[in-house]
Formats: C-alpha cells, structure tokens, sequence
C-alpha cells in the first residue's frame, strides 16, 4: 500500500522525500517541513522520528542525515515516518524559539491547526505523529554541555510508563531521566494517544557534535532492530537511571571552575564549582545537595548572579 506524508509518497520497497506544508511566511509565500518516507517491503510497525523542535538543537538532523541513507526498503518491515525540521522558523535563524510567535515548540503540543504558528506546525506534526506505533523525538540539550541520554516524560502513572521505559531501553543511550515532563511535550501528548514516546535528548552543543549523532544513529538503529524492522535482533542492557533533577545557580558573579566532570557520580555534600574572581580568587563554593551524577552544565564559564551553573541527576538506580 502506498504510504504518504506530506508530497512525499511512496510504494512498498521504496523511499521518498518532500514536504509537508504548514502555512505561510511573512511575505506569503509557503513553507513545508522537509519530510520523508521509508515503506518497507514487508509489512510490520510504524516508527515516527522527528528532530529541531527546538531550532537550536541540531544533532538529531544530524542522526537523520546519517541514517536515512542506510536505509534499505527491501530489507525494512513496516514504515518510517520522518519530519527532519520541525521548527521551521527557528532553524532559519538558529535560535531555540520560534520567533514568529515566541514559543518553545515542545510545549506546544498537540497544537492546533488554526492558532499561532508554533501550534499550527505541532498539530500537523503531531497528526503524522499519531500514524505511528512508537515515536522518537530527537533533541539535545540545546547549547548547554550534557550527557547524551533519553528522557521517558509520561510520569509514573501513566498506562503506558512501561512501554516507554522499554523504548528508552532499547534505544540504549546508557542514562535514561524518568521525570515527568511539562505539558505540550511530544513525549507528554503522544503516550496519551497511546503511542509509546521518548525523547533522546543526544549531548549538548554549538551546531553538532559528531559523537552524540553517533549514539543517536546507533539508538535508532537499535529500535528498528527490537522492534523487528529489521531482521537483525537486538538485546536490551541495563540503563543508568536517574528519577530526579536538581539544578543549581550561582550565588555570585564572576568566573565559573567545575570541581566534577560530566557523567560524574557525586555525593551530597561534595564540591561541584567554585565561583572566582578575575584573578582566581574564590567568592563562592557551590556543594551537592543530594547524591547523583553531574548530568548537565553551561558552557560559557561567566555567570550573574542567579544564572543557570549545572544539573545533578539523582534518585540514581538502574532498570
């Protein structure tokens, strides 16, 4: 059966491209998100796998860049619905928001297909969305320094929990964050579809960062495995979990220096960093509340008073 999206249409055994209009630019003229489709030969589940909700964030462009020429209809069961730029306006001038409309994308969703622009492109993203039978939503952690990990954002409670943290699983990151995310996440809305969601959310960078879009190849390629798109299997390991998030700011201004790398374990009470004068001279030492890992730091060592310093995941366990 023909399988479309957007202008792009393709046959069993076959790969297309094109795009899925959604409004409108300032002078009239029409944009559409680029969009493609991959219809196996044989039949089986549908993966949905999005990335640029934020227009900063650029390493899942990066993951579908590199994966969607590896891809082989003949040898691919089911189908693969892809939007590659979601934030259409935000990618244009590399800012995180939408700045037709000053909105966060990934809080945006499910949209609505005649409000502001940002809901307009979630409504029609998420309608492609809901086609399928699991759905990755590729981020980082905008421009800030992170460890590459997924993010399951149902919470807890959610009928499809398990579901999610089995998708998580075996996108294989190595660190998973289980914390409930703000309403009009993607991998809020779509569970509620019943459609288990994650957010891989592949290290924090300027522009790309090779080796999270590497992790985040081989964690798509991994789900098209357990999930039997492919014919090749795939075995689940063990994933470092953490159940929380403390962040921390800085008491002063002036210079920031880590005491702790990323990735690293810390125990409550140990120094993260210390806030320095022009010379070197200590003004603030910033301790770990809880135990956990040093999960996310800026990246420009200057701060205000106030300003965002770093993330501790913690209730550390694995699954």
């Amino acid at each position: 059966m023909t399988t479309t999206l957007g202008t792009a249409s393709a046959d069993p055994g076959e790969i297309d491209t094109g795009r899925l209009e959604v409004g409108e630019t300032r002078d009239g003229s029409s944009f559409g998100l680029p969009v493609a489709v991959v219809n196996g030969a044989s039949p089986g589940k549908t993966l949905y796998m999005q990335a640029v909700s934020d227009g900063d964030e650029l390493n899942g462009i990066g993951v579908i860049q590199r994966v969607v020429p590896r891809l082989d209809p003949a040898e691919i069961s089911g189908t693969i619905l892809i939007v590659g730029i979601v934030n259409y306006h935000a990618f244009q001038v590399a800012e995180h928001r939408n700045p037709i409309d000053d909105t966060k994308m990934n809080r945006a969703y499910p949209g609505n297909e005649n409000g502001t622009s940002s809901e307009r492109i979630a409504a029609a993203t998420f309608a492609a969305a809901t086609r399928a039978d699991i759905i990755l939503d590729l981020h980082q952690g905008s421009t800030s320094r992170m460890i590459d990990e997924v993010r399951v954002r149902c919470g807890k409670r959610h009928r499809l929990y398990e579901d999610c943290l089995e998708l998580a699983k075996a996108f294989g990151c190595g660190y998973v964050l289980d914390q409930k995310g703000p309403d009009g996440q993607l991998a809020r809305a779509a569970p509620d579809e019943g459609i288990p969601t994650i957010d891989p959310e592949l290290g924090g960078t300027v522009g790309w960062d090779e080796t999270s879009i590497q992790k985040g190849v081989e964690g798509v390629f991994n789900v098209l495995r357990y999930y039997d798109f492919l014919a090749e299997s795939h075995d689940l390991e063990r994933q470092t979990r953490a159940n929380g998030f403390e962040q921390y700011g800085a008491p002063n201004g002036g210079l920031v220096d880590f005491k702790k790398e990323l990735g690293d374990r810390v125990a409550r009470g140990e120094t993260l960093f210390e806030v320095t004068t022009a010379f070197g001279e200590t003004k603030a030492t910033v301790t770990a509340d809880s135990d956990g890992i040093l999960w996310r730091t800026r990246r420009l060592p200057q701060v205000a008073s106030g300003e965002y310093i770093c993330s501790v995941g913690t209730d550390i366990d694995s699954y």
